[in-house]
Order: C-alpha cells, then sequence, then structure tokens
C-alpha cells in the first residue's frame, strides 16, 4: 500500500535528494531563478515554499528553522531581507513554474522555476501605475496628403 508516500524521489537516496533541494533552493534565491528539469522543480517548488512563509515573519526561531534547511547565511540574508519584503502580501504561490521544451542529449522536460516577484521583464511597480493611467486613443489618418500622381499631372 502507498501510505504516505506522497514525495517523488527522483532516483535519488534521501540524504543526496535533501543536498540537491537546499542547493538548489540557494541558487534560487541567490539567481532569483534557475533552469532544471520539470521533476526537479516541481519537487523544489514543494521544498522552497513553506521556508519563504516562514521568511514573512523575521523572528530568531524562523531564521534557525530555515537554516537547518538551507545552511547558507548568504541565503538566510537575502531571503529574510529582500524576498520576505516584496512577498509580505502575497498569500502563497511564491513561484512560477514555466516549460521551455525538451533537452537536447536525453529529451528530458525543461523549465525554468522563478520568484514570482521578481521577474526582471516585468516591472511591477511601473506596470500598476500604467494601469492606473488611462491612455486617450486618438485616431489619425483622416485627409490624406496629395499622392505622387495628382502633383506629377499638376506639373504637366
Amino acid at each position: 500500500m502507498r501510505h504516505n508516500k506522497k514525495h517523488l524521489k527522483i532516483s535519488r537516496k534521501k540524504e543526496h535528494r535533501l543536498a540537491m533541494l537546499a542547493n538548489m533552493s540557494v541558487s534560487l534565491i541567490k539567481h532569483k531563478r534557475i533552469f532544471t528539469t520539470l521533476a526537479k522543480a516541481k519537487l523544489l517548488r514543494k521544498y522552497i515554499e513553506p521556508l519563504l512563509t516562514r521568511a514573512k515573519k523575521d523572528t530568531t526561531h524562523n531564521r534557525r528553522h530555515v537554516f537547518s534547511f538551507l545552511k547558507n547565511k548568504e541565503a538566510i540574508k537575502i531571503l529574510f531581507n529582500e524576498i520576505a519584503q516584496k512577498i509580505a502580501n502575497r498569500p502563497g504561490g511564491y513561484t512560477r513554474i514555466l516549460r521551455v521544451g525538451n533537452r537536447k542529449g536525453d529529451n528530458a522536460k525543461m523549465c525554468l522555476i522563478e520568484l514570482v516577484d521578481f521577474n526582471p521583464y516585468i516591472d511591477q511597480e511601473n506596470l500598476q501605475a500604467q494601469k492606473k493611467q488611462t491612455i486617450k486613443k486618438v485616431r489619425r489618418g483622416g485627409k490624406k496628403k496629395k499622392s505622387q500622381t495628382t502633383q506629377t499631372a499638376t506639373t504637366t
């Protein structure tokens, strides 16, 4: 029977799997987006979302708890100082998985996992400011200028 066996094993033993997830979490926190396989990304999302929820409340207990998973002081500083401020109002869903196709060598499904509030291509503050402004559209093109045929006809 499959009682209490929900996690993906992804062909690794427990120690290797936890070390890999901790390393990928630190990379995601530092770089805000990483490329990986789809199976690893789905497993990483389950691993890092509770840590991001804990980071919203900056207490000594929460810092120690997150450090027990990540084991990297620089990542803890970035997480609690920079990332926690951006995700403070978000009730959940801190990561986004975007599929990017298959890997050339072994045809593995590849994806991009990123923190939602840190998309460099979409500046959230400017996007909200643009939504508030209404742009008045002006229709132009009522009268056309004289074309070349009418100009040549008048000169001859």
